[in-house]
């Protein structure tokens, strides 16, 4: 009895384990992406970021220069201090 109890709980826990090994990946960091160079595409990826404010992203730093910082995002319409808190630790530049 001893040993299948054993047994069973060995397939618990690796089962366990294999089931949680997803979760690692998702946790991994994702590298920043740089404003200054990410194309509209990529620009998505961030969150509250659409198609349209990727383009005015781009426009903006077509039009006035690069960005030097992420509270520099706020020259762009839409963009406001609630984005910018949400966007610092995922961008580069």
């Amino acid at each position: 009895m001893k040993g299948v109890t054993r047994n069973a709980l060995a397939g618990a826990l690796l089962a366990l384990m294999l089931g949680l090994a997803p979760l690692g990946a998702v946790a991994q960091e994702v590298a920043p992406i740089n404003v200054n160079t990410a194309d509209a595409e990529l620009l998505t990826e961030l969150p509250g970021i659409g198609p349209a404010k990727a383009a005015a992203i781009i426009e903006e730093r077509e039009a006035n220069g690069p960005f030097e910082s992420a509270e520099d995002l706020t020259r762009v319409s839409g963009i406001g201090p609630g984005t910018v808190a949400n966007l610092e630790d995922q961008v580069s530049f």
